[in-house]
């Protein structure tokens, strides 16, 4: 639905502000173990809904359904999630997030306004957090706001992976005059593990220092409690082969434990996404775990997401 008639559409349905013609939603989430399993309890506001959880062993997985079919100008969500000790939860959404264009599109506002999606996130000792919603679309003229905040406690983990396609690319667009910002904050205790913004603009795509001509722009972090060295670094530099784009791995080392830092730049967002679940297999590898199970609602045509895959990735 193109963003104008979808604007007016939402002004006759309830669950809204009718006056700012934008929407409001917040989901709450409280993760606990019971029975040997992880558990979740919460809820959620217009327009977010939750799927129904799928335990995978000890994991708690639920997907995040945002029913609007899209983000305009003046939206906002805010996911926030607990974890209690030792339970572990996997959060992802069911759909890729839509940003339609903003600027220019209102005589009262030429410059547009900002849609915004905040997540903020309290890990419990020996619990463990994995953020892989699936890709982020901007659309020409489109403005995104980004924030994340994960205060981790004790030996708390948290796995985070974003996927971004400014303009869409298939159509011959570009973002425009349109800007993606994003701004991950990651705390164990009272210190700051990564701070990490990021802004990308039209201008940003020529750039060598920016997107360098690319439309997708990956991020995954990783923070575990492990010691971790170049052995680790260059196992996710030997994860890319086959996959098209520019890709870099990075470790932060911190006496709680070493954080791994990853990159992606292209133009492929399923590239992105076959090199980060690579990552996760890693990952689990690492910890002595079995493979990861890929979330349900994720599309698994593709041949190097299927769960053989997944298991070679990890055995390396």
């Amino acid at each position: 639905m193109p963003a104008a008639d979808l604007q007016q559409f939402r002004t006759s349905v309830g669950g809204m502000a009718v006056g700012r013609q934008c929407w409001q939603g917040n989901a709450s989430l409280r993760f606990y173990r019971s029975g040997g399993r992880t558990v979740h309890q919460g809820g959620c506001t217009a327009p977010l809904k939750l799927s129904r959880a799928v335990a995978h062993g000890g994991t708690c997985e639920l997907s995040l359904l945002h029913t609007a079919g899209g983000l305009v100008g003046g939206d906002a969500l805010h996911v926030n999630c607990h974890l209690a000790p030792q339970s572990r939860a996997l959060l992802t959404s069911v759909a890729a997030q839509k940003v339609y264009g903003s600027v220019g599109r209102s005589r009262l506002q030429p410059e547009g306004t900002w849609a915004r999606q905040r997540l903020t996130c309290r890990v419990e000792d020996g619990a463990w957090l994995s953020w892989l919603p699936q890709e982020t679309v901007v659309f020409a003229d489109g403005l995104l706001q980004q924030e994340q905040r994960v205060e981790l406690e004790g030996s708390g983990a948290w796995l985070g992976a974003e996927v971004v396609r400014l303009g869409r690319t298939a159509a011959g667009e570009t973002i425009g005059r349109g800007c993606w910002r994003s701004r991950l904050e990651l705390w164990r205790g009272q210190r700051l593990l990564l701070g990490d913004p990021t802004a990308l603009d039209g201008a940003s795509l020529g750039r060598l220092h920016g997107l360098a001509g690319q439309a997708v722009v990956g991020m995954l972090s990783w923070a575990g409690g492990l010691r971790l060295d170049t052995t680790a670094v260059d196992a996710c530099r030997q994860a890319r082969t086959g996959l098209s784009g520019e890709m870099e791995a990075g470790l932060i080392h911190d006496d709680g434990g070493d954080l791994l830092c990853c990159r992606y730049r292209g133009d492929s967002t399923q590239a992105a996404r076959c090199w980060f679940v690579r990552i996760w297999a890693l990952i689990h590898r690492w910890r002595g775990e079995p493979p990861p199970v890929l979330p349900r609602v994720w599309p698994l045509q593709e041949d190097l997401l299927a769960p053989g895959a997944i298991q070679a990735w990890s055995a390396l």
